[in-house]
């Protein structure tokens, strides 16, 4: 497969089946998945690529793998975790403290043109759908979103959409404490995150998640439904970082904390835990990835319902965005919501929710909306 004429061959056997949400059948079967495989690329010379995680500005792209293992390596890389297709891994050469984007601004996409994968009236569907299952047993829980997406046209230089400027317009616009830009041109990815959620952070042994469910526009605003989605996830949390941490260090400091973010407020909890020896990166994302927070309990279940419900796949959206130094052994990574990718001359927008047994369609369909909203507002321009 080529992508932007670029050659991709297949990552090195086992990588991608245990770290990617294509769904429960591929995790667990192994099975082989659509989508680039990154090999090995050194000696790189894409000179436009760069990646701005962590507060960091990293330049002078080094080599690019889908393998995670390299993440054991040295250097510092940037990582994108996508939900449905190999990771990738970029390792640059120079790397020091972020500043401002010295570009042209963004100017995105009209604010009539986003289209939904899933209307109104599909989406209440899915909900209902998901309440069945419910109450057949089947899960607890699962994360049901859609995908926004509209055409980036009437633009004569391409530097107009350049996704670097729409990160600084997001850093703006709608600040937060896990955003990341990754922009590598030779294999097509331009990703920029406004997270507010940590994925997994690793100092040393030491890891931690800080899953968010619950979701309002103020903390008055929370129904019973929020906290029962954050101690589900938290449990699901609980269980993924135990299968690679040493037995009883697995701990919550923090459970549905309220933390305010631009236009709303969130319910976060901390799950932490100390690494067994010889447990390296590929190990810690095979048992954790996709994210609970953004799949559903159980997993493997919700991932099937999922794939069943949604009409188009994820992308970026849910996977994880973020930076490993190799030399230290630690990295942080978010999970990548509140995140805008381009592909194909659009620019795509994930925005979804956790359905439980108490959601209503109306509801949930609100609170896509409402995560939505002011992101819609930074990366579109007004109407003439």
């Amino acid at each position: 497969m080529t992508v932007n004429g670029q050659r991709l061959a297949a990552a090195p056997e086992g990588v991608v089946a245990g770290v990617v949400g294509m769904g429960a059948r591929a995790i667990r079967d192994g099975g082989e998945l659509p989508g680039p495989r990154l090999p090995s690329i050194l000696g790189t010379t894409d000179s436009a690529a760069l990646a701005v995680v962590g507060g960091w500005l990293m330049t002078d792209l080094v080599d690019v793998t889908s393998d995670l293992t390299a993440l054991e390596s040295e250097g510092w890389w940037a990582v994108v975790l996508p939900f449905d297709s190999p990771p990738i891994c970029a390792r640059f050469a120079t790397v020091r403290p972020a500043r401002p984007w010295p570009g042209p601004a963004w100017e995105g996409p009209a604010a009539s043109a986003w289209e939904s994968s899933l209307d109104e009236g599909k989406f209440c569907a899915g909900v209902e759908a998901i309440r069945e299952s419910i109450a057949a047993g089947d899960v607890y829980q699962v994360n049901l979103t859609r995908r926004l997406s509209a055409p980036l046209t009437g633009r004569a230089r391409p530097e107009d959409h350049d996704v670097a400027a729409l990160g600084a317009a997001l850093g703006a616009g709608n600040p937060a404490p896990y955003s990341a830009v990754v922009r590598i041109p030779s294999i097509g990815c331009h990703v920029a995150s406004a997270s507010p959620e940590r994925f997994l952070r690793r100092d040393g042994r030491t890891v931690a998640s800080s899953p968010i469910k619950g979701t309002a526009a103020t903390p008055d605003e929370f129904l019973a439904k929020d906290r029962a989605e954050n101690v589900m996830i938290v449990d699901l949390v609980r269980n993924d970082l135990g299968r690679v941490c040493e037995w009883g260090s697995v701990e919550v400091p923090a459970l549905c904390a309220v933390e305010p973010h631009p236009g709303l407020v969130h319910l976060v909890s901390t799950v932490t835990g100390r690494l067994r020896a010889g447990v390296g990166w590929a190990d810690i994302v095979a048992a954790t990835f996709p994210p609970g927070s953004v799949t559903g309990a159980p997993k493997l279940a919700a991932l099937d319902v999922i794939a069943r419900l949604e009409p188009v796949p994820r992308g970026v959206y849910c996977g994880a965005v973020g930076w490993v130094d190799a030399d230290r052994s630690c990295g942080d990574l978010n999970v990548a919501i509140r995140t805008f990718w381009i592909e194909d001359g659009r620019l795509h927008l994930g925005t979804g929710g956790g359905i439980t047994w108490d959601s209503t369609p109306a509801g949930e369909w609100a609170e896509t909306e409402l995560k939505a909203h002011r992101l819609l507002q930074v990366a579109s321009r007004p109407e003439a």
